[in-house]
């Protein structure tokens, strides 16, 4: 192997070992935002033999209807990732995630070099290309894309699109074989945005290999009959239920140039990163925000054209014109957000590229200076990096949990009511019901009328015994949107808490039913029938489920439970507070909590200061969930017997259980 070569091969492999070194901190760090609907709430990818499903059924990517879109690829590697992981262990999702990036990161160094090459050959080609694949990985805004697991799409999209060019290029003998499509055809398995491959692949042709513009459309025939195709296919298995979120197309329109250009300047500047922005749509052509993004696109087409026609200048075109083309997919679709980190991740590509070939030819120009401020420019560079680098590692930090996360978003966006909601979620989730509260009502202001937000307030008002409240927003939520399965649920389990058991069970099945692949409502009726001693609608529910998932263990154990013959409580009739006492206990073991109650109850009528009786009450009362009368019988019993140790143990117990009944879904 030619010295060169080697000195490439070195080069690149220190460059991967410095952004593994940078993203050394995010291996551990959890699951984020729609990884919830996608990921930990998706039992698509509980089970390999779901496969068929993931490739043939658009619903197998999500929970939620709104978010049902045909990406099998990326749910395919997440069922991969679960049976790697023997469950959902993010360690494995990271490795999975990150070892792609990797990859991408070879090939864009490979595609760069032979670039420079084609319009400049000489050795300096391979560190203008090693800088640029440098700039783009160990850049902050990659650590967005990097830490969401579920937006590897991005990856998978922006890696495939790189492969197929680089085939393309790298092998003209096999391209009317077609064969470099296949990588492309991946990528639309994965994301839309690799369905802009073929205006990608005409500047490569036009600006790369000095084509006719002409006979360059006729080259890319075969990759757009290709990408039409797969565009066609993912449009059609794409349920109607799919939802892009925006409120107003022609705003999301109007405020796409203005995106651009903060985009292009978190390249350079990458000091705002926000896993959730609040930008607003722009609603006014008249607006002074507008128009810097009318004056943004048009600069920047400028350039691109200027460096067009500029001999030498072509890596730096097509770098601008990849950049461009590559904000177009989601520039066209109105989706909720105007804006989003993640998006910056394939544009970034062509960007670094265009950045790093125009500083060479600033340099060449100067070969005094570049004599004179070999090693200054060199380090400038490395010092450039570094400061990437520390920043993507900060980023890491800052995804590693929830609470860090969200945390941010209220600092960087203190109007996203989404952002806020997210927050106190994660002051729910520690018992802090106030702090939480006060979130919520927060972010009411801004989303006023957010289902989700209104289950959360119902959830913290009903963790604060302010029952009427809870309820109120329980029903609004239901209102706002009535054929989601959440509000339903989490109505049904405050409904159970407070002993409401017909009209939480009715709650329970409704949830079911508006959507039979969001499970924790149909594990909850497991255990509200199970608890109950209701072992016929265990084993109907358990079977349901197990027709739909034949694999899902949940299922399977309570089927087993109701299988199982259960112990039968003592035949003789009762007449005494012992022998009730005793039934409840018989009761209890058996699973039978509501007959436990009933029983326990009949001794109290016949001795009311039964402290053995109060306790058993409370013991039932756990048994059902309802955390707040076996909080009120435990207090009883030890106030009877204040050395009621067994009792103080039930309290406490009750109180702890309590707490945790706000965790988010």
């Amino acid at each position: 192997m030619p010295k060169p070569e080697k000195k490439s091969i070195l080069a690149i492999s220190l460059l991967l070992a410095a952004v593994l070194l940078t993203y050394s901190n995010h291996f551990h760090n959890a699951f984020h935002f729609d990884d919830s609907h996608t990921v930990l709430d998706n039992p698509y990818i509980r089970s390999l033999s779901n496969l068929g499903i993931i490739f043939s059924d658009a619903r197998a990517f999500s929970t939620l209807p709104a978010h049902y879109g045909y990406r099998p690829l990326v749910t395919a590697s997440l069922a991969v990732d679960y049976k790697l992981g023997n469950g959902l262990n993010p360690l494995y999702f990271h490795v999975s995630t990150f070892f792609w990036f990797l990859v991408q990161l070879v090939l864009m160094y490979l595609l760069f070099r032979r670039i420079c090459d084609s319009v400049r050959p000489e050795p300096a080609n391979r560190w203008i290309a090693l800088f640029a694949v440098a700039l783009y990985g160990l850049h902050p805004a990659m650590a967005e894309t990097v830490n969401y697991v579920i937006q590897r799409g991005d990856i998978y999209s922006t890696l495939g699109v790189i492969a197929g060019l680089l085939w393309y290029a790298a092998a003209p003998g096999l391209r009317r074989s077609g064969l470099y499509l296949i990588p492309v055809v991946l990528a639309l398995l994965s994301k839309p945005p690799a369905l802009i491959f073929p205006a990608i692949l005409l500047t490569y042709l036009w600006l790369i290999e000095n084509e006719r513009f002409s006979r360059a459309a006729a080259r890319c025939l075969p990759a757009i009959v290709v990408t039409c195709s797969m565009g066609l296919l993912t449009s059609a298995l794409t349920p109607p239920t799919f939802v892009g979120g925006a409120r107003s197309a022609s705003a999301y329109y109007l405020t796409q140039p203005l995106v651009a250009f903060r985009y292009f300047r978190t390249f350079f500047f990458p000091d705002h990163l926000n896993a959730d922005t609040d930008l607003a749509p722009l609603t006014s052509i008249l607006d002074a925000q507008v128009w810097l993004g009318f004056a943004f696109i048009g600069g920047i087409v400028i350039a691109a054209l200027w460096c067009s026609r500029k001999p030498g200048w072509q890596p730096t075109a097509f770098g601008l014109w990849w950049f461009c083309l590559a904000l177009i997919p989601t520039a066209v679709v109105p989706l909720a957000e105007v804006e989003n980190d993640h998006r910056m991740y394939f544009p970034f590509a062509g960007l670094a590229l265009a950045v790093c070939w125009s500083v060479s030819i600033w340099f060449q120009r100067r070969p005094l200076m570049q004599r004179r401020f070999k090693f200054a420019a060199a380090g400038l560079f490395v010092a450039v990096l570094g400061a990437l680098a520390s920043g993507a590692h900060e980023r890491n930090e800052v995804w590693r949990t929830e609470e860090s996360l969200w945390r941010d978003v209220t600092i960087k966006s203190p109007n996203n009511g989404r952002g806020l909601m997210n927050y106190g979620l994660t002051l729910m989730s520690k018992g802090d019901y106030p702090g939480a509260l006060d979130y919520f009502e927060r972010a009411a202001v801004f989303n006023p009328t957010y289902d989700s937000l209104e289950i959360n307030r119902g959830i913290a008002n009903g963790a604060l015994n302010r029952d009427s409240a809870a309820e109120q927003h329980f029903i609004r939520a239901i209102a706002l949107s009535p054929l989601s399965a959440e509000g339903h649920y989490f109505y049904g389990r405050w409904l159970g808490q407070k002993g409401r058991w017909p009209e939480a069970v009715a709650q329970g099945q409704q949830a079911g039913a508006l959507n039979p692949d969001y499970l924790p409502p149909r594990y909850w009726l497991l255990e509200a029938y199970a608890q109950r001693g209701d072992w016929e609608s265990v084993r109907n529910a358990s079977d349901s489920i197990l027709q739909r998932f034949p694999s899902d263990a949940t299922a399977a154990d309570y089927r087993a439970k109701a299988a199982a013959p259960l112990p039968q409580p003592p035949a003789a009739v009762p007449s005494t507070p012992e022998d009730y006492l005793n039934l409840s206990l018989s009761f209890h073991r058996a699973g039978n909590f509501q007959q436990a109650l009933q029983a326990a109850e009949q001794a109290l009528k016949l001795r009311p200061d039964y402290a053995e009786a109060y306790n058993n009450i409370a013991a039932a009362y756990e048994g059902l969930q309802m955390w707040d009368p076996a909080i009120t019988a435990a207090q009883q019993a030890v106030k009877i017997r204040p050395n009621f140790e067994l009792a103080r143990n039930n309290l406490r117990y009750s109180q702890e259980q309590k707490s945790k009944t706000s965790e988010k879904r």
